[in-house]
């Protein structure tokens, strides 16, 4: 299912195997499609034109709309949305972070009001495995509670020891429905997820619980929620190493390209975030010489692309000039242009990462593009 093929010290080249779709190549970014769909007009054929190699939905957002049984009746995700990829579902745990207003947790699970119609909706282990299922997706994250990385150590401690008990319940039910004769996909795959805010040995000891648990993968979620960019290395820096080697490692909702190749450093393989899409949606776009904002006034009669040599559908056909009269004109177009532009410089430089680590010169690549887009725009061109 994954094999390491090459190090360059922690950073790791593997391919990852599923039930939909060939050979995964790692590090990989995931695109988001939160809804089954990749927000700023863009299909998953077009996902194909931008190298995208895993795609991502929300197991919450798509169980109250349009209903993972819904989806269960047109075939599952990957003919509802005609994409013959992998897909990976998140479990809806982040809800419980993000929308810790409208919800009271139990051992038991989490009682959620909808965001959509305030309707009090219940999701557990089984039930975050149950839709998963449903829906089909190749890789199901299991039902975890994401901590504040502000909450107090006694607070993450019990909401870890909680979440150890969900994940294995989480595996019981998925190995039951993974049984059943009217599964979808009856080879999902279970990632286990790693919490404990930045209290790094609650995080160890619960990285040394679930790795006996033999999943099938294992993530680091509850950062980018707040703490420093120097915190969430460190934590890297900490957890990684108690993670399984011959199981791929997942950094959830990870992040700018410069977390990413940060993340690689310390044996990240899996990497998602709605950055490209959301910034390509307010027309802020990325580049090798730092992101730029196409609102902006200097760009009104600028004929270059987005970025000169990009092969995305925006730079082979379109001007920045022309991009932002589209974007000003709140016309469609200027967004999807954008998000796929952004989607396409996220992908291809998660394919430089591969190549840079299997000619053993990651180092000097990661100081080099770092350089690049970390830099001021103005000060490059």
């Amino acid at each position: 299912m994954f094999k390491v093929i090459k190090y360059e010290g922690k950073a790791r080249r593997g391919k990852f195997k599923c039930a939909h779709g060939g050979e995964v190549q790692t590090p990989v970014f995931m695109n988001v499609g939160t809804q089954a769909a990749i927000k700023g007009g863009v299909s998953a054929l077009d996902l194909r034109d931008l190298s995208c190699q895993i795609e991502l939905s929300n197991t919450y957002h798509l169980h109250l709309r349009p209903g993972d049984d819904v989806v269960r009746q047109m075939g599952g995700l990957h003919k509802f949305m005609h994409w013959d990829g992998p897909i990976l579902t998140d479990s809806g745990g982040f809800q419980v972070f993000s929308l810790a207003g409208l919800r009271k947790i139990k051992e038991e699970g989490v009682t959620f009001a909808s965001h959509l119609d305030g309707r009090r909706i219940f999701m557990g282990p089984e039930e975050s495995m149950r839709i998963q299922s449903n829906l089909g997706s190749d890789i199901a994250m299991a039902f975890d509670e994401c901590p504040s990385s502000v909450a107090d150590r006694r607070y993450v401690q019990n909401s870890v020891d909680r979440t150890a008990r969900w994940l294995q319940r989480c595996k019981d039910k998925m190995q039951e429905l993974n049984q059943r004769e009217d599964t979808i996909n009856k080879h999902q795959l279970l990632f286990g997820i790693n919490q404990g805010a930045i209290y790094e040995d609650i995080r160890i000891d619960h990285a040394k619980r679930i790795s006996e648990m033999d999943l099938d993968g294992y993530a680091v979620g509850g950062l980018a929620v707040g703490e420093t960019h120097e915190e969430m290395y460190h934590i890297l820096d900490e957890v990684v190493p108690y993670l399984p080697k011959e199981k791929p490692t997942y950094l959830m909702g990870v992040g700018t390209p410069a977390n990413i190749l940060e993340g690689v450093e310390r044996g990240v393989d899996f990497f998602d975030c709605v950055y490209p899409t959301r910034n390509g949606r307010h027309g802020h776009v990325y580049t090798n010489h730092g992101k730029i904002n196409l609102f902006n006034e200097q760009f009104s009669k600028d004929m270059r692309p987005i970025e000169e040599g990009c092969q995305c559908p925006a730079c082979r056909s379109y001007s920045r000039a022309y991009i932002r009269h589209l974007l000003k004109a709140k016309e469609m177009l200027g967004m999807r242009l954008c998000v796929l532009h952004n989607l396409y410089f996220y992908n291809t430089m998660m394919t430089e990462i591969r190549e840079a680590i299997e000619n053993h010169c990651y180092a000097e690549y990661k100081e080099k593009k770092l350089e690049g887009v970390t830099g001021n725009y103005k000060d490059k061109v």
